[in-house]
């Protein structure tokens, strides 16, 4: 296959700035210590760290024509990842995002939609989109034009055709369910936050939403779970938590889509369940010592030792 990692969905321009602990009034100005570029979203912020990890990344999404799209193509290729697969949406503008980040690494954000929700893949692409080891879809509930059936068909195949799927998503209720429970049956390694996974399984305890998600068809839940860690929850009986490393925070900008590198990067690895779910945590630890997505992955030799030095959080 030409790539180990297809990543489809949600690329976003992001503009960050920190420490902001108010809008100004009026036409005020606030001065803050840091800012910064990045290329996010659920399938952009993965495909870099996947890249930045040594995996052979194909992007696939849309970018609207404008300065924005033109960074987010050029900083990708800066990594190496083939974009050839990008669409440019005529008459939209690219997916940007504005984050304010806290000074405890929160990040609200103001955000336009735009090409995420205009990109479309069809039958023809589909040799070329899956033509990898592992395919992910990244941003459900965002991309109008594929969430549904387009979604649901493409999965389908990539399962045909023997590959690993990845899932996550962009949930906040239980009617978003619609966008995602046809997936499922078509997914490997279902990736939501603890509070996506609550939204859409309308359950709290992540014992009984691994079950929920089980019974809908999905292999894996593997929830991330911020400062508490992450929770693996496979069909097979495979369950266990692990705790969140020892780190001073300074954005979580991209944390659960780091995980979601890490853990590819696991699977193409050949590790073991937890040393898989390990380096995700690991890849999103490190992603919160920096501002913005990616900000604080080099690589995976830095990964590798970060982990090894590193200390958990102990149980409360």
């Amino acid at each position: 296959m030409s790539y180990d990692y297809t990543s489809i969905g949600f690329y976003t321009f992001d503009c960050l700035a920190r420490p902001v602990t108010a809008i100004p009034p009026g036409g005020d100005t606030y001065f803050v210590e840091d800012f910064a570029l990045a290329v996010s979203g659920a399938a952009g912020a993965a495909a870099v760290v996947a890249a930045k990890y040594g995996l052979r990344v194909q992007a696939v999404g849309g970018v609207g024509d404008d300065l924005m799209g033109e960074w987010v193509l050029k900083r990708m290729g800066d990594f190496g990842i083939d974009t050839g697969m990008m669409q440019l949406c005529r008459g939209v503008s690219t997916s940007s995002t504005i984050v304010t980040t806290r000074p405890d690494g929160q990040r609200p954000a103001l955000h336009k939609r735009g090409a995420t929700g205009a990109f479309e893949i069809t039958e023809a692409d589909y040799d070329r989109v899956l033509d990898a080891k592992i395919v992910h879809v990244g941003g459900t509930g965002l991309m109008d034009r594929m969430d549904g059936p387009p979604s649901f068909a493409l999965m389908a195949e990539a399962k045909r055709r023997g590959r690993i799927t990845t899932l996550d998503v962009f949930a906040a209720s239980k009617k978003d369910m619609a966008s995602v429970a046809g997936l499922l049956p078509h997914t490997d390694y279902f990736i939501p936050s603890i509070e996506e996974a609550r939204a859409l399984s309308g359950l709290e305890a992540k014992e009984d939403i691994g079950r929920y998600f089980n019974d809908l068809g999905v292999a894996c839940t593997v929830m991330t779970m911020g400062a508490d860690g992450a929770y693996y929850h496979h069909v097979d009986g495979t369950r266990f938590h692990m705790p969140a490393f020892e780190i001073d925070v300074v954005c979580t900008c991209g944390c659960g889509d780091a995980f979601n590198a890490g853990f590819a990067t696991g699977l193409i690895n050949g590790y073991d369940p937890e040393e898989t779910t390990r380096l995700g945590q690991a890849s999103s630890a490190l992603n919160a010592t920096g501002l913005g997505s990616q900000a604080g992955v080099v690589d995976l030799e830095s990964t590798l030792a970060f982990l090894r030095r590193t200390p958990v959080k102990r149980a409360a």
